[in-house]
This record gives structure tokens, sequence and C-alpha cells, in this order.
């Protein structure tokens, strides 16, 4: 790695904490406190895929079950933490384990089994991440806006007026 690339990502990462923090002040308590899974939970799930595709000439398929649900995790929590959106991303945890699953259905011997829990573990976390966020998402843009309600009184009202065509 050069300089270039280093510095670079350091200044990426300072900017990020700069926007996400908004001018409070911050120490390294904070720093942990929010980057904690990019520091400890994402590196080890990195590392399970390391193993499989580094060290173990792609034998030891198994690693990556675990390599697969804990870098989900990781990203989920992530996710999460920057954008206090905990009540959004649970579902992230369901998909977790779909996605080393899937992991070991692709690099493995392609048990066409494993495509069922695969499924459901997807189809679950979708539907909840659709139901919770949309669902967050309506309620907030039709409660707390009053031109949503406005917007559906005009196009209600051009409907009931307007004629019919003569056919």
């Amino acid at each position: 790695m050069n300089i270039k690339s280093i510095g670079g990502a350091v200044l990426l990462l300072l900017g990020i904490i700069l926007l996400l923090n908004q001018g409070e002040t911050f120490g390294p308590a904070q720093i942990f406190g929010m980057f904690w899974p990019t520091i400890f939970v994402i590196p080890v799930g990195l590392f399970f895929h390391w193993l499989y595709f580094g060290m173990t000439g792609r034998k030891g398929v198994g690693l990556l079950i675990p390599g697969g649900v804990i870098f989900t995790a990781g990203l989920v929590c992530q996710a999460s933490i920057l954008f206090d959106s905990w009540q959004y991303m649970w579902p992230g945890f369901i998909l977790a384990p779909a996605v080393g699953l899937f992991e070991f259905y692709w690099f493995g011997n392609r048990n066409k089994w494993l495509l069922i829990p695969i499924n459901i573990l997807t189809v679950v976390s979708l539907l909840f991440f659709a139901v919770f966020s949309l669902g967050s998402l309506m309620n907030q843009l039709l409660t707390k806006s009053p031109y949503i309600a406005i917007l559906l009184i005009i196009c209600g009202g051009a409907i009931l007026t307007m004629r019919k065509k003569a056919d």
C-alpha cells in the first residue's frame, strides 16, 4: 500500500466522523462506540473468508457459514449505529444466516435443499424490512406532512369531478 491510499482512507474516515458528529466534541470512546462493528466484528467475518479463499485451498467450505453470518451482522450493526436505525435494521439479523448458507451453497457442492432455508430466511427478512421501514416512512409522510393529505384531497376531487369520456 502506498501513502496516498492510507492518507486518503484516513481523511475519508475523518470526514465521515465529522459529518456524523456535526460539531460535537469526540474522542476515542465516541469513535469506538460508533465504529465497534468495523473494528471488531466485520474483520472476524473477513477472517473466515480469508481462511477459506486463501489458506485452505477452497477445501473448508464450512468456514463460509460463520464468515457470512458474522460479516452480515457486522454490516447491519454498523449501518444501525451510523444512521441510528436499529428499529428498521433488525431484520438484517434474520438475513445474516441466509447469507452464510448461500455462500456455503454457492461455493460448496450446490445442494439444492439448502435453497429452502435460504429462501425462507431471505423472504422473511425482506418482508420485515418492507413492513417496518415502508410502514414507518408512510406513517411519517401521512401524519407529519399536510402536503400529502392536500395532494390526496386534490387528486380525489379531480377524479370525482372528471367527466367520463364518451365511448
